[in-house]
């Protein structure tokens, strides 16, 4: 029996930080920056470093920080950087016996390009994660935990998410969902029936405006529209700003505890499974919060996405929530 099985991508991430990345701006660039180097060049590197990342793998290392008995559910390709992404999360605690290997296409890899005081630039090859298929899930298995984190999806796994969420339902386990774009763009009614199933939905402000078809400005309305679609709990991450968190009955509000940004990579996935690790301990929505915005706050204070996540009896700040009655029909 697991506490927790989470799904998703595992990448192999690798960190690249050189003053020689150049920031150039222009307007053919969609935030008007970019990176210029010299074609033909062998540029200088001041630092690297090597991780596992992905969704499914982040928020893994969350829940084997808390303690609880976790499993990934996810493949990746059959050669090296699969087994170092593998051999990273047995550090962790993790039970890896529900991966799945292909050989016909590669382990993802992510490639951060990081500029001293500049934001980085990250080049994702999306190989393996994307091909796990329903037949590749040992359903017997999944049948013996308490809850599903199920990170953003694309690919063949997209497909899955109502058969996971589905499943869940019919054998009384609780579903997390971080959905990415590929699950929001699924048809309504799919998608309706997916986020009625779920237990707590968690999205970020581009996320909740594309899913309410509001801008993300407009919190109320996003909220009474979320609301009806997902009867439990939603959140809306805001970065820096901290968070919003509905249970239908109160919104919860709470800022961010203020740690210095080194690197956001696994922010969201952070906070994500920070919320559900304070939700399992307490079931009480203002500590999921806190330990979720401590969690993502020391993640970001590290290089890597698992490298600051919290450990089980670390002590961490715990900054206040704020919270009012707030009906879903206003």
């Amino acid at each position: 029996m697991f506490d927790i099985i989470t799904f998703g991508s595992a990448n192999q991430d690798i960190y690249l930080e050189s003053e020689k990345f150049l920031p150039v701006l222009g307007k053919d660039f969609a935030t008007g920056k970019g990176i210029c180097l010299p074609l033909g060049s062998k540029i200088e590197v001041r630092e690297s470093f090597l991780t596992s990342g992905g969704g499914g793998t982040n928020t893994a290392a969350t829940f084997a920080r808390q303690g609880f008995k976790v499993a990934y559910c996810g493949m990746i390709g059959d050669d090296s950087m699969g087994e170092l992404v593998i051999d990273e999360l047995k550090k962790y605690g993790i039970n890896t016996s529900l991966i799945k290997k292909t050989k016909k296409t590669s382990t993802n890899i992510s490639v951060i390009l990081m500029q001293p005081g500049n934001d980085r630039t990250i080049l994702v090859y999306r190989g393996a994660s994307d091909f796990l298929s329903k037949k590749d899930i040992p359903w017997d298995k999944v049948k013996k935990t308490k809850w599903l984190y199920l990170a953003p999806f694309a690919g063949k796994l997209t497909g899955v998410t109502e058969e996971l969420v589905s499943f869940a339902k019919k054998n009384n386990i609780k579903v997390a969902l971080n959905p990415g774009y590929n699950q929001l763009t699924l048809p309504k009614p799919v998608l309706h029936n997916i986020l009625k199933k779920v237990d707590v939905l968690i999205l970020n402000q581009e996320e909740a405006s594309l899913l309410t078809d509001t801008p993300y400005q407009k919190e109320e309305e996003i909220f009474r529209k979320i609301d009806k679609l997902c009867p439990r709990i939603a959140i809306m991450t805001k970065g820096k700003e901290g968070a919003v968190v509905s249970d239908g009955k109160y919104r919860y509000y709470a800022k961010s505890i203020g740690k210095e940004l080194v690197d956001g990579t696994g922010a969201g996935d952070a906070f994500g499974s920070g919320f559900i690790s304070g939700l399992i301990k307490k079931n009480d929505v203002t500590y999921a919060i806190q330990l979720a915005m401590a969690n993502s706050g020391f993640a970001v204070a590290e290089i890597g996405a698992k490298e600051g996540i919290l450990r089980k009896n670390q002590s961490w700040p715990k900054t206040k929530v704020f919270k009012k009655v707030y009906s879903a029909n206003g």
